[in-house]
């Protein structure tokens, strides 16, 4: 059995964006079993750009899962926002999980935004102003969300889906400089912390797509403007009795028109 995986991320949906992943999504259910949005799906974070989002990615066929991010909180609209995606059958994540049937494969996904903090060597510390221990303390507790999240399925394949990097090798090319605030180790030992086939998030638009986590699970950067298609679609092969991690491959698809 195959999951087919289709991602992307940074869409940045408003009234002007409306029509132009369409064509593409419909053909969804022809290639793939789940939809993954990871995060900036609107520009500014309003409830009307959360329409553009469901009118979409709404009713294609196939689930879409979701988590939000930094774009998506910018006008303190959230709860609106996943009102309105929601309404529209786009399922929203944050530090939670959720297990669809995939053909008789319990396809497990956990879901959260993350947050910045840097890599190893080069990350910020819990220590000194108040404000630096809470920009660290946001870090913590989302990766400990997402952990457990992944952790608590019953499932036979897992899937982490966020919007901040959880590893530094997808970054490359962008500035070093804003490493700390594209992603943080702490949602790469997250991920690490259960069996997960694949990561997928966004946020780096001038990054790379592939990387590796310290434990080897696959990370892949799905923002639009790295993968310049509608979607990637990624096949998972679940792990054989008592293997550690299946196999992942990808195909290209899902070209704008």
């Amino acid at each position: 059995m195959v999951i087919r995986i289709a991602a992307v991320g940074d869409v940045h949906m408003d009234q002007d964006v409306v029509g132009r992943f369409r064509p593409a999504l419909e053909e969804l259910p022809e290639r793939a079993d789940v939809l993954l949005l990871a995060g900036d799906l609107t520009r500014h974070g309003t409830e009307s750009e959360a329409r553009c989002v469901a009118t979409e990615f709404g009713n294609l066929g196939v689930p879409v899962v979701a988590v939000l991010g930094n774009h998506d909180h910018h006008c303190d609209e959230v709860p609106g926002v996943i009102r309105v995606l929601e309404d529209a059958g786009i399922l929203v994540l944050e530090g939670t999980n959720v297990v669809l049937d995939c053909s008789g494969t319990r396809l497990g996904i956990a879901g959260a935004k993350g947050f910045g903090g840097g890599f190893a060597g080069r990350c910020a510390s819990e220590f000194g102003e108040p404000e630096m221990k809470a920009f660290v303390r946001t870090t913590s507790a989302i990766a400990e969300q997402l952990g457990e999240a992944l952790r608590e399925m019953d499932c036979d394949v897992r899937v982490a889906l966020t919007h901040y990097a959880p590893v530094p090798d997808t970054l490359a090319g962008e500035p070093l400089e804003i490493y700390p605030f594209l992603g943080s180790y702490q949602l790469g030992q997250a991920v690490d912390s259960a069996p997960t086939e694949l990561a997928v998030h966004g946020h780096a638009h001038a990054g790379t797509e592939r990387g590796t986590t310290p434990g080897g699970v696959r990370v892949r950067n799905v923002a639009h403007p790295v993968i310049k298609q509608a979607y990637s679609v990624f096949h998972l092969h679940p792990p054989y009795a008592g293997a550690t991690a299946g196999k992942v491959s990808a195909i290209s698809a899902g070209g704008i028109s």
